[in-house]
């Protein structure tokens, strides 16, 4: 049996979509196929995990770790799941998720932990190697300026003395703001 994730936007190929898309992709062992999970809970496991990975990232650009996230985006931590846990962003969001799944789901925190280290790995790594342009495409840099009203300034409407990173404007609309 495998879940679905109802959170569906109106455009296709929209990056939320995607990444609810990877989360699905990677939680079947560790969420759908883990016996300590409850299957009418399989779905909501997966929607907190996404809400994790959105919210976390949402919250290293409120604080202003662009130069982190750049770091993260660009592939500088490595993309394997040992290197992205020792990321401090993503060992950040990975103790959020693992906080949200025990409080939401009363599962102890070594099954939650499990889950959260199978999955939030993956599905960076996926998004990073989609965004420099491996498996295809999808999160590339060119439909995060669009989105985000310009990563590095220079956008089409941009008025002039407008400029510099808005990467949290990048991710509020790449994750749909707070």
């Amino acid at each position: 049996m495998q879940a679905k994730i109802n959170y569906r936007t109106s455009k296709p190929n929209n990056m939320l979509e995607q990444l609810f898309d990877l989360v699905q992709q990677n939680s079947q062992q560790a969420v759908v196929q883990n016996p300590d999970v409850p299957n009418e809970q399989n779905q909501e496991v997966m929607n907190t995990l996404v809400g994790s990975i959105t919210g976390g990232l949402q919250d290293q650009a409120q604080s202003g770790n662009i130069g982190g996230l750049m770091s993260l985006f660009s592939g500088e931590s490595g993309t394997s799941g040992a290197s992205l846990l020792n990321n401090p962003i993503v060992a950040s969001i990975a103790t959020n998720a693992i906080g949200a799944i025990v409080q939401k789901f009363g599962l102890n925190s070594q099954v939650a932990g499990n889950i959260v280290n199978a999955v939030l790995p993956s599905v960076l790594g996926a998004v990073i190697g989609k965004m420099n342009g491996a498996g295809g495409g999808g999160f590339d840099l060119g439909s995060l300026v669009q989105m985000g009203g310009g990563l590095f300034g220079g956008g089409k409407d941009e008025k002039p003395g407008q400029g510099g990173i808005d990467l949290g404007g990048m991710l509020g609309g790449l994750f749909g703001g707070k």
